[in-house]
């Protein structure tokens, strides 16, 4: 088996602008894995704020033993063996998890989806995320939206409720809201969900700081609309953590480390009762079909990176009344351009 990786800068189509911090691209490390005549495609979408880099990718990539992976591929083993490398590092060890998914799927002639057990026609709609702007680019954005059934707006400053009534000047259109953290006062937050439910939102994610344990569960009791856990919930072991804080999680590979964590998160979170919302970082069309593999098995989807871009350098995913189109197509579907 060969491994071979380069970076690669995602350009984004505005600025995207969320409670604390602004940025115009995203550092990502595309990854392939070739082995017996195939290539399975990968990539580290490294956000600033999860703390990785072109280098520190490429440093734990420099560590990875390929020969290790034997296929059929037994991915509890090599989860464990990542992290063995090195605590953290998610995206990076979600790259090399998603092109050894892609390449499991061509090896054995089926797409991803259908060898993770999930059923096309269970896919929810995607949303499309709207970033804090000034009100006439804002409500552009919004208009850009055209082809999804589901709006997502980042909110967490002192002008929340002035972009939920530009989002309802252009579309009724179902709303995710996001305040990543950005609130602080629970009661104050209660109030704000019960507006947000009254202007047709449907789930508040990350209201409070992920600290605010205590804050985060009262707000999830009294919440008329389900509270989703975010920066709460990285990997596994966070899902048990979750119940009784959170209606519900936020799985994203990126954080995850891969696909194959992913979905061990999606079933405990359904044994725990909990809803699931599949999400993404600023991901090209590689990234997002793994999360589309997975996400018939959620109750939502907001995984929009390829469509918040300029320079994707894959094939754009195929959406149908807002909705992914899984590919029967072995592996993830991903098509080269």
């Amino acid at each position: 088996m060969k491994l071979t990786y380069q970076p690669f800068e995602l350009i984004l189509r505005h600025p995207f602008t969320i409670a604390r911090f602004s940025r115009t691209s995203t550092p990502i490390m595309l990854v392939q894995l070739e082995h017996e005549g195939y290539v399975g495609y990968g990539e580290a979408s490294m956000v600033p704020y999860m703390g990785e880099s072109f280098q520190s990718a490429a440093a734990f990539l420099n560590k990875v033993d390929v020969s290790l992976f034997k296929f059929p591929f037994d991915f509890a083993e090599i989860i464990d063996y990542l992290d063995s490398l090195a605590p953290g590092n998610p995206a990076v060890k979600a790259a090399i998890d998603i092109a050894l998914h892609d390449l499991e799927g061509k090896l054995f002639s089926k797409p991803c989806w259908q060898l993770l057990d999930s059923h096309p026609e269970l896919m929810p709609s995607t949303s499309y995320t709207v970033g804090i702007d000034t009100p006439d680019i804002f409500r552009q954005k919004v208009k850009e939206a055209g082809g999804f059934k589901v709006i997502k707006v980042k909110l967490g400053r002192d002008n929340d409720k002035e972009l939920i009534q530009i989002i309802r000047s252009v579309t009724a259109q179902p709303v995710y809201v996001d305040a990543n953290q950005g609130w602080t006062d629970r009661q104050q937050s209660l109030d704000m969900i019960h507006w947000l439910k009254e202007q047709g939102v449907v789930l508040v994610e990350q209201p409070m700081p992920k600290s605010d344990i205590e804050g985060n569960a009262w707000l999830t009791q009294h919440s008329p609309l389900p509270v989703i856990g975010d920066e709460s919930v990285q990997r596994f072991a966070d899902v048990q953590k979750a119940k009784g804080v959170y209606h519900g999680i936020n799985v994203k590979l990126m954080k995850s480390a891969g696909m194959y964590e992913a979905k061990r998160m999606i079933d405990k979170a359904h044994e725990l009762n909990m809803k699931v919302l599949i999400g993404c970082m600023s991901e090209t069309s590689c990234a997002s079909l793994a999360a589309a593999a997975l996400a018939p098995q959620c109750d939502w989807a907001d995984i929009d990176g390829p469509f918040l871009t300029t320079n994707n350098p894959y094939q754009t995913p195929v959406l149908v009344e807002g909705k992914y189109q899984l590919s029967n197509a072995p592996g993830l579907g991903l098509q080269l351009k």
